[in-house]
């Protein structure tokens, strides 16, 4: 039976011929539809189309420039009415009418399969076309990812753009937000797979939401090239994910540490009081931030010298008694002509422009300003080398990169004009195709600067926005939140599906960015950020005070307690950063991912979730609770506080006053831990306790170890 297409859909016509080329098979179609199936690994596979017969530069900024395919040699084979494409792993049946698509696995169960397939539709608004592709939903099936949407774990039944977006004080279900992470995981049958949509115009995803028997994804342009990772484990589909878009570098030790920062500490007497106290009250932390208000009016890589008269000086004590100094840059840079930096970039045309040629102008914090094209290989070189007076002539350790999706401030859009030119290293494009990089390339310049000029020690580098691969060069927070008990959950279900996303070092604004918490939120948020590799407490200083100590001796002695257990932790989450750096494994992986044995029955869980191998934990989201029920997986757990030993495949109640969050150990792993430190250069680590948890046979526990910076 053939299927109904609606007049202002096109769709590929019937295969005429097809031929084995280097690593793809070519299938053309009567109607100059050209479809590409690249083999990658066995478990990997590339699908590109050409609607026209001619093809674009093969250009990615998500693909990392250091993978080379294995190219594994299918066998290819058809008959009348299929072209079929096997390797070790995948059977691809390839329908001759309409160029239908189904993957299978060497069982010949589905995995995945076309519904309408690729299609597409005019877009006469900018005079092209919008591509589709749109898939059959499976039984049972679940969908994970997409980065920082705010939302249950479980997709299904939800439709999302990825547009990056200033969205301050977002709340559950908001959509669009700030990263634009096209990755997406399906689950039916415990058979677990990904898919990787490879386009950088505004992208949507619909998860079953319009039409409950299919999903679809689309672009407002560009061409239709997505990427296919078989599991059969949702954790290797992750891994092989990252196997494409790149893993990051390990950072820095302090970089797992505990970080302290407002809007804003100012001017440096306060800076100097904070740590000051940190350090009295024996509250463990290895950086401090300065916000905006550092700069002389807002003026990237200066400093306000009345506030901040002599900044190498403040970065020297800070360092002497443990911390790291942490300073924000954003892309606006002020129109002042003087100011070097507006200068430079003025007379050397590395502003953007607009279609016509001025370039384009946006009020944000320093008033009105013009913004690098990071799109332009020139541009990032230069934007790299202004990082030499913050952090080799001053000493600063790292750099936080905000408003870069990019924001804008009294505009509707939020963001640039659409006809904006970039330069999309020597492809030129509008606003249209590299917003959703635009963030991206900016910390990756960044990431080049602040590492060329720490001469050997570690990065480390913090973005809002971005696009797939980011994880190459930045960690990531998940934006402007609420000191809010649903932002407490919300902060949960981002840093996992991050995590999953490629993005394992993320985390959330510990308390809420905007607004108040109080002190039992204070700790509950703090506990569970415990296990997020990002450790970060930032707030609004118009909000009040946020600091460890700010609600009380009662709750300040309950905050010391947990970050003093992350630190006692850092070398089982540094081996876990390590695992993440070498194999792509995602540091927090929900039970659905960390498992092998039922995933399915994991399918819609929402809070409990392991840290590496061998953490489990579950936070306490409800004010007033004293507890919280935990699904145990299978095995034997033990209570991480009172060592009590639990059978698995059970669901219970576990109590949990403020001195607890549940946390349990796989029985049979060794934990390794620090002595308590007040920061992680203290003193030199020679001593690791190993905490075992014992049980009869084999469980295998790893340790990583180097030099911890450089």
């Amino acid at each position: 039976m053939i299927p109904h297409f609606e007049n202002y859909e096109y769709h590929p016509g019937n295969a005429t011929r097809f031929i084995w080329k280097d690593n793809y098979l070519e299938i053309h179609t009567d109607n100059y539809v050209i479809l590409r199936i690249y083999v990658l690994e066995e478990n990997i596979l590339r699908f590109r189309y050409t609607t026209n017969g001619l093809w674009e530069d093969d250009f990615s900024y998500a693909v990392d420039p250091k993978y080379t395919p294995s190219n594994p040699g299918p066998e290819i084979t058809d008959d009348p009415e299929t072209i079929f494409l096997e390797t070790k792993e995948l059977k691809v049946c390839v329908r001759k009418v309409f160029v239908f698509i189904t993957i299978m696995d060497k069982n010949d169960r589905i995995i995945n399969e076309d519904e309408k397939g690729f299609h597409w539709e005019d877009f006469r608004k900018y005079g092209g076309h919008i591509v589709k592709q749109s898939k059959k939903v499976q039984i049972g099936e679940a969908f994970y990812g997409l980065g920082d949407k705010p939302v249950n774990l479980n997709l299904r039944g939800k439709r999302f753009k990825n547009w990056g977006t200033d969205e301050y004080g977002y709340n559950a279900d908001t959509d669009p937000l700030y990263k634009n992470i096209n990755v997406y995981y399906g689950l039916h049958g415990n058979i677990g797979y990904g898919i990787f949509l490879d386009n950088t115009f505004k992208s949507f995803f619909d998860f079953a939401s319009e039409r409950k028997t299919v999903t679809s994804f689309w672009s407002d342009g560009g061409h239709m090239n997505y990427y296919f990772f078989y599991g059969p484990s949702l954790r290797r589909a992750a891994e092989s994910y990252t196997l494409i878009t790149g893993r990051p570098e390990m950072p820095p030790l302090w970089a797992l540490g505990y970080q302290q920062c407002k809007w804003s500490y100012q001017p440096d007497s306060q800076v100097r009081e904070i740590a000051d106290k940190m350090r009295a009250l024996q509250i463990p932390c290895d950086a401090i931030y300065l916000d905006i208000d550092y700069m002389d009016g807002f003026r990237c890589f200066t400093w306000d010298k009345e506030k901040f008269p002599d900044p190498k000086g403040l970065v020297a004590y800070l360092d002497s008694i443990g911390f790291r100094t942490m300073v924000i840059i954003d892309p606006g840079i002020k129109i002042d002509r003087a100011y070097d930096v507006f200068n430079e970039a003025f007379e050397r045309g590395y502003f953007c422009r607009r279609a016509d040629g001025p370039y384009v102008k946006g009020k944000v914090w320093p008033g009105e300003c013009h913004f690098p094209d990071y799109t332009h290989p020139e541009v990032r070189e230069w934007w790299s080398g202004l990082f030499k007076g913050i952090i080799e002539d001053t000493g600063v350790a790292g750099v936080w990169n905000d408003m870069n999706e990019p924001a804008l401030f009294e505009v509707e859009t939020k963001t640039f004009p659409l006809d904006v030119r970039h330069d999309y290293d020597g492809h030129p494009c509008s606003h249209r195709k590299a917003h959703n990089v635009y963030g991206m390339q900016m910390a990756r310049a960044t990431f080049d600067g602040v590492k060329k000029y720490l001469k050997g020690r570690r990065p480390l580098v913090i973005t809002r926005s971005g696009y797939n691969g980011l994880q190459r060069f930045t960690c990531v927070w998940t934006g402007d939140n609420l000191a809010t008990w649903e932002h407490l959950m919300i902060a949960h279900q981002q840093t996992m599906r991050l995590s999953i996303s490629g993005i394992s070092f993320c985390g959330s604004d510990i308390g809420g960015f905007i607004g108040q918490p109080n002190g039992e939120l204070f700790v509950r948020w703090m506990q569970q950020a415990i296990f997020h590799p990002f450790f970060r407490t930032h707030s609004s200083g118009d909000h009040g005070e946020q600091e460890p100590w700010s609600f009380g001796d009662e709750y300040t002695d309950y905050v010391r307690i947990f970050i003093n257990m992350r630190y006692k932790l850092l070398p089982y989450i540094y081996t876990t950063f390590y695992q993440y750096h070498k194999f792509g494994t995602p540091m927090l992986l929900p039970l659905s991912f960390g498992t092998d044995q039922d995933a399915q029955a994991f399918a819609n869980e929402q809070m409990e979730c392991y840290l590496g191998e061998h953490v489990l934990f579950s936070p306490v989201i409800h004010p007033g609770a004293r507890g919280t029920t935990v699904y145990l997986p299978s095995g034997s757990w033990f209570d991480y506080f009172n060592k009590q030993e639990f059978g698995g495949d059970q669901e219970m109640f576990v109590e949990a006053d403020l001195g607890k969050i549940p946390t349990f150990i796989r029985g049979g792993a060794i934990i390794p831990h620090f002595p308590l430190m007040q920061y992680t250069r203290e003193h030199p680590v020679d001593t690791i306790e190993l905490q075992t948890y014992y049980k009869e046979g084999i469980t295998v526990s790893h340790i990583y170890f180097d030099e911890y910076d450089g």
